[in-house]
């Protein structure tokens, strides 16, 4: 708003300087239109200047009150730039966020409108869910069916992974799924500004969280829907609800990576890997002695190159979600997963 301001005073100032350089170039024009050889009076090299006492007097006083108001001029504006300087830079910042936000949300866009249809499969420009075409293949039988794959809502994929993680999957995409990748460094069509610009608009739809964490309005869904799903007999647990729910294209189910056949509905063995590592048998048990380790894992995610676990090595692609699920729905988890 301030940066605002000093831009609309700049623009004032340059404005009146304009108009003073107009009146000052029409009164020269005016002077100038006089009887023709009136030039020879008027040169400056044949009139008489300024005598001593005007020289020393009245002209050195108002050079110098004039430089005195330059000065001032200087005094004011330099101090006052300095403060608005900062929010200037700022709100400079937050109009290319919005530009590239802008340009982003054309290639989001279907391809009808010039884009490339990632709202197409995600649940339009909001980007809350939605289903892919895909086809899979039997390994046993090499039967190919049409399948209708579950795409994540993207408006909390910055709650569950980092930026430079985004990036990755925008570029490289997902392995035997519909997820392809769009980065010229993985072989789609995106450059890197464009990928960019992706990322931004990605950013600009997220759901605001509220001291960290989920907006309640989201959470109470999420937690209803897990409650009703026990109380209608589909899951025994909370836990086992949250693991297997399905909202907003599962973006926050588990199942989504660690069951094959969840993302297109014909589940397998719950937690007994796909994307993700199998999960029964112990495995995790094993893998994190401590339940509170485990729980910190979930809550944060894998990094990248870092151990985790007994025997883990972090490769950025387990998500966080401390920002999706409370303390209590994480514990759930962890307790239901390490009973597979």
């Amino acid at each position: 708003m301030v940066a605002g301001l000093t831009v609309n005073v700049a623009w004032i100032v340059l404005a009146a300087i304009t108009v003073a350089w107009a009146i000052y170039g029409l009164f020269n024009i005016r002077g100038s239109r006089r009887e023709y050889g009136s030039e020879i009076e008027l040169a400056a090299n044949r009139k008489p200047y300024y005598d001593d006492e005007v020289l020393e007097g009245k002209k050195l006083e108002r050079t110098q009150l004039l430089g005195l108001a330059f000065l001032a001029v200087i005094t004011i504006s330099l101090p006052l730039y300095w403060v608005l300087e900062p929010s200037r830079q700022s709100n400079a910042e937050f109009g290319w966020s919005k530009r590239f936000a802008s340009w982003g949300g054309k290639l989001f866009d279907v391809t009808a409108n010039g884009g490339f249809n990632c709202a197409g499969c995600h649940g339009g420009m909001k980007a809350n869910g939605g289903n892919a075409p895909f086809a899979v293949t039997d390994p046993k039988t090499g039967e190919v069916k049409a399948v209708s794959w579950k795409a994540p809502a993207l408006n909390t994929v910055y709650q569950r992974f980092s930026e430079s993680e985004v990036r990755f999957i925008l570029e490289y995409g997902r392995p035997f799924s519909p997820m392809s990748p769009w980065g010229t460094i993985g072989g789609g069509p995106m450059n890197e500004q464009q990928i960019q610009t992706l990322l931004d608009y990605m950013k600009s739809i997220q759901l605001p969280l509220e001291d960290g964490e989920m907006p309640k309005a989201k959470a109470d869904e999420i937690q209803a829907e897990a409650e009703r799903l026990v109380k209608a007999g589909a899951y025994k647990s909370v836990g086992e609800a949250l693991f297997n729910l399905d909202i907003d294209g599962g973006a926050y189910s588990c199942a989504r990576c660690h069951t094959k056949g969840w993302s297109y509905g014909d589940a397998q063995i719950t937690g007994g890997g796909a994307f993700g590592p199998n999960l029964t048998g112990g495995s995790t048990v094993r893998q994190f002695p401590s339940q509170d380790e485990m729980i910190s894992f979930i809550t944060n995610g894998s990094e990248y190159g870092k151990k985790y676990g007994e025997q883990g090595q972090g490769g950025g692609r387990m998500p966080g979600f401390g920002a999706t699920y409370t303390d209590e729905q994480i514990k759930a988890i962890v307790e239901y997963v390490r009973g597979l």
